[in-house]
């Protein structure tokens, strides 16, 4: 971000605080201002008294639940780790027994290192989700892998997300591409369609609230630098990140490279 517009983001921020300080905001109006934040992140105005966050934001009643899993990988089992979830995770994509679909599968490759990042979709929402753990729970396959898995963990986490009604449906795409997951404001969103890189913009329900999920694809680096430099030339670009920047109070970028199971390449 160039100096001045992080400059004014700066005053703007000391501004609106030492208003806050002088009218002495109690904790419900600190509430307010997070919900705030959360309804500024998208393009259409959300009413919460007509209906939830969830319900006006996504695409249809029977919106896609989509699963995000982080494994922080022990660094000398990551060779292992990819193969087992080569072996293991393309069977339960690819059985209709089980009503989920694996989105992608990835290694970080420029940001938290030894980590893979996946992606499931549940055509049918809660009750999908509730239908395939329950089965798993009797796949012997499955739990071998995850016990064997389990050994070559640091850490994990996951988030249950839904799919903004102004993205597209992440589809398998051919590679190879990077790819990048970030979070940042979506009223940006209508800038930076212009090359098919968007994959999937997503919002939390369960896990770290307040998040936003964008996924990006590029062939390498350079188009992704290209494609970033580009938005600027649009008119209103410049304004958006102006408004956007105050809004922010965490940003994180990871490239990812997907891995051979992935339907994302």
């Amino acid at each position: 971000m160039c100096a001045g517009v992080a400059h004014r983001s700066f005053h703007f921020t000391i501004t609106a605080l030492k208003v806050d300080r002088g009218r002495g905001l109690s904790a419900s109006n600190h509430r307010s201002r997070e919900d705030s934040w959360f309804k500024s992140l998208f393009v259409r105005k959300v009413d919460p008294r007509k209906d939830a966050h969830s319900h006006l934001l996504t695409k249809n009643e029977e919106s896609n639940l989509y699963k995000i899993q982080f494994h922080n990988v022990k660094p000398e089992c990551l060779d292992a780790y990819n193969q087992l979830c080569e072996e293991t995770l393309p069977s339960i994509h690819n059985d209709k027994y089980y009503p989920c679909e694996l989105v992608g599968t990835w290694n970080t490759w420029y940001g938290e290192q030894d980590q893979a990042v996946h992606m499931w979709r549940y055509r049918g929402g809660y009750p999908a989700l509730t239908e395939v753990m329950s089965k798993l729970r009797q796949n012997k396959e499955f739990m071998k892998y995850r016990e064997e898995r389990g050994k070559m963990l640091l850490s994990r986490r996951n988030q249950l997300l839904l799919e903004f009604s102004f993205w597209n449906e992440p589809i398998p795409r051919k590679g190879p591409n990077i790819y990048e997951l970030r979070s940042y404001q979506a009223r940006a969103i209508g800038y930076r369609q212009h090359n098919s890189e968007a994959v999937g913009g997503f919002f939390s329900q369960i896990g770290n609230l307040y998040m936003v999920h964008h996924l990006w694809a590029y062939k390498d680096l350079e188009a992704r630098e290209a494609t970033r430099n580009a938005a600027w030339q649009h008119e209103g670009w410049d304004e958006v990140v102006y408004y956007t920047v105050p809004l922010i109070q965490h940003m994180d970028s990871r490239i990812m490279i997907p891995m051979k199971a992935s339907p994302l390449q």
